[in-house]
């Protein structure tokens, strides 16, 4: 039995169901994007920085980042649970595992540390 110490929750339903969540979140802000730009054909810099200064988009924009890096950490934890076994990577795969999602982890904050003060201008 493979203990479950690294992914998001305790069960591989809530992990399916962040998943499932959190990729709708990441649609709708794709497609207000996609909308907003279609809409404002002649859209220029400083329009653009007023549709981010306006603090319902900044949380729509911190909501959608925190639901990207749900959404990634499920889909990494997976792919390193399902791919890297002892038959993929040998012996070591326990460390090859930790040191996999440790580096992800890692990029995944530092990522989502930089959207953040991207977004506030901090």
């Amino acid at each position: 039995m493979v203990t479950n110490v690294t992914n998001l929750s305790r069960s591989g339903l809530y992990d399916w169901m962040a998943q499932r969540v959190s990729a709708v979140l990441l649609a709708a802000y794709v497609l207000f994007l996609l909308g907003y730009l279609i809409f404002n054909p002649g859209l220029t810099y400083t329009d653009w920085q007023g549709l981010f200064s306006q603090n319902w988009m900044r949380i729509f924009s911190l909501l959608t980042l925190v639901a990207l890096s749900v959404h990634s950490w499920v889909g990494m934890w997976t792919i390193s649970t399902d791919y890297l076994t002892p038959m993929a990577v040998g012996k070591s795969a326990t460390v090859v595992r930790f040191l996999f999602q440790a580096v992800c982890g890692l990029t995944m904050f530092v990522l989502f540390v930089w959207g953040v003060q991207i977004l506030w201008g901090i």
